[in-house]
């Protein structure tokens, strides 16, 4: 009985064996072979290089070289440990290290894991010779962003980083995917769609040791496309030399096209820490209170002070307020009830062209009330303020300009003959950038054509220049531009205007000084105009944050300008 049975058990064993055999035969087979050719197949990225950024002359702003990553193909334990222990001694660091990184960074059984990048080639020549002895070493060069010029016109450039989950969830239909690098502020981030490469690969066989059998398929990498600026590096490097030791920024455009020759804001940073990866650096800007990773020339907005007088004299002149011959008295005040408005000197009487020249509170008060707080803000509007000015780079500003429906809105409060006071001298709550005080001080210099500024002037050597040059005509009286263009050439021609230490260059400007009451500290220090008088080339502004008087801005834009014409650049 003993003996049926046991033989019973022996058959009915046998007969599941026969099954599950035929089961993983006929059944799962198919399944199996799949993932036995998955094993053995291996996709090896091959990363492109962005496309490189250069000024208009040609001069390359932002490059690539070439780096190498050491990459390690998933192995079984024991010859892992041996791989890892290898390269640890060639790289002079922990192995233990190393494996948490390959943890860290592990994938799919089909796909290498880097274990360390930005290696010099010196130390991914002796990994190269180690390959015999551990086939699953792989070195993969890595195009990497390099920057000749350091911090030069960072702002305008940007920086690079890992894509984050919101811009991930935005551009996923367009081709991004997670962990890509992609362009943060400046350039690198409004062009990013056309400097992205487009990666490429090899897909490899290998065997049971992970030796390289034969190679199955390749797709070659695409370089990003090459944009060139409107900056030239000359006069960028000038305009950052005459910044430096204040916090502030510089915009010089041409004033004809829109054209930015020149962009800078201190304090900046130097983009190579992104690429490298220096987690503590990166960290110090993002908590630096100076904010160095903010663009001012249009990502601060500031106080206009006295430059805002050109659209008040704008607005009195183009609706017949105040007219050539008018003249107004200024005893060193102005009473309105019980409040005293006060000037900076004593002016007696004057005209337009006076007041711009000693930059005369008194006579601007009197014309912005005749004017109205609507009117100025219509014409501060048609001038480009209180909006953005719609350059091609990220997080441009708005700034604004208020007026009696904006004060009932925002701050509940009924507008007073006192606010239009603070109004006509641009300061209340009067904010612009630099950049849109340099489009103002254009409208001047081509005689009534607000041109929209740009950054870009081709793309993959086609010239987009046209896309951006949209320019309007802002209908104002010939009359009207030659008169305040005397008094901007007063500011700096007269005597005792408040621009006279650009008197002494050789190349005649004209322009406006401003001294902005800030909040706390030192006044910010103004000047925006243009140069050369007769046929102006360029628009220029100069703010330096709580710089003092606006002579201070005055004397930067000066050094600038002796500095281009000694370099045969005016």
């Amino acid at each position: 009985m003993r003996t049926k049975t046991a033989g019973f058990v022996v058959i009915f064993a046998f007969l599941l064996l026969i099954l599950s055999f035929f089961k993983l035969i006929l059944i799962e087979g198919k399944k199996y072979k799949e993932l036995s050719a998955k094993n053995s197949i291996r996709l090896l990225s091959q990363p492109g290089g962005r496309g490189r950024i250069l000024d208009r002359t040609g001069n390359v702003i932002v490059d690539n070289t070439m780096s190498y990553d050491v990459m390690v193909l998933p192995q079984d334990k024991s010859r892992l440990d041996k791989t890892l222990g290898a390269i640890a001694q060639i790289l002079n660091v922990d192995s233990r290290e190393l494996r948490l990184k390959f943890k860290s960074g592990f994938l799919s059984q089909n796909m290498p894991v880097a274990v360390s990048r930005n290696i010099d080639i010196k130390k991914a020549i002796l990994l190269e010779e180690l390959k015999f002895d551990f086939p699953g070493i792989l070195i993969q060069p890595h195009p990497l962003r390099h920057y000749p010029y350091g911090r030069l016109a960072s702002h305008v450039i940007g920086y690079l980083g890992e894509i984050d989950r919101w811009r991930l969830t935005k551009l996923e239909d367009y081709g991004y995917k997670t962990k890509d690098i992609m362009g943060y502020g400046g350039v690198e981030e409004k062009y990013d769609y056309y400097l992205r490469q487009e990666d490429g690969g090899l897909s490899v066989e290998v065997d049971s040791r992970g030796n390289l059998k034969r190679v199955l398929g390749l797709r070659p990498a695409q370089s990003g496309k090459d944009i060139q600026l409107t900056l030239d590096l000359r006069i960028q490097k000038i305009v950052e030399n005459a910044l430096a030791g204040w916090k502030g920024a510089i915009v010089l455009m041409d004033p004809r096209s829109g054209e930015i020759i020149a962009m800078a804001s201190l304090p900046n940073f130097n983009p190579s820490v992104f690429v490298l990866r220096y987690n503590s650096l990166v960290r110090g800007l993002f908590n630096n209170p100076g904010g160095p990773l903010l663009n001012r020339a249009i990502g601060g907005s500031y106080p206009a002070g006295s430059l805002f007088k050109v659209i008040v004299a704008s607005a009195a002149l183009e609706t017949g307020k105040i007219g050539v011959n008018t003249t107004f008295y200024c005893p060193g005040n102005m009473r309105l009830g019980n409040a005293v408005f006060a000037c900076w000197g004593m002016h007696d009487s004057q005209n337009l062209i006076g007041a711009m020249a000693y930059s005369c509170n008194v006579f601007f008060y009197r014309t912005g009330l005749l004017t109205g707080p609507q009117g100025l803000h219509e014409y501060a509007a048609r001038f480009g303020l209180s909006k953005p000015a719609s350059v091609d780079l990220p997080y441009e500003v708005g700034g604004l300009v208020p007026h009696p429906l904006w004060k009932k809105i925002h701050r509940f409060r009924n507008w007073f003959d006192g606010d239009t006071l603070n109004l006509s001298i641009g300061q209340g709550d009067v904010l612009v950038t630099p950049l849109q005080m340099a489009r103002v001080m254009a409208v001047f210099a081509n005689r009534g054509k607000l041109v929209t500024p740009y950054i870009v002037k081709s793309i993959d050597n086609k010239d987009i220049s046209g896309y951006h040059a949209r320019i309007a005509d802002l209908a104002l009286k010939r009359s009207t531009i030659e008169y305040i263009r005397q008094g901007l050439r007063a500011v700096v021609n007269d005597e005792a205007g408040t621009g006279n230490v650009l008197s002494q260059l050789t190349v005649p400007v004209a322009g406006k000084t401003g001294t902005a009451q800030a909040a706390k500290g030192q006044p910010h220090a103004w000047f925006a105009g243009f140069f050369p008088y007769k046929d102006p080339k360029f628009a220029i502004c100069v703010l330096l944050e709580h710089g003092g008087p606006g002579k201070e801005a005055c004397i930067v834009a000066k050094e600038i300008i002796e500095n281009m014409v000694r370099e045969g650049l005016l």
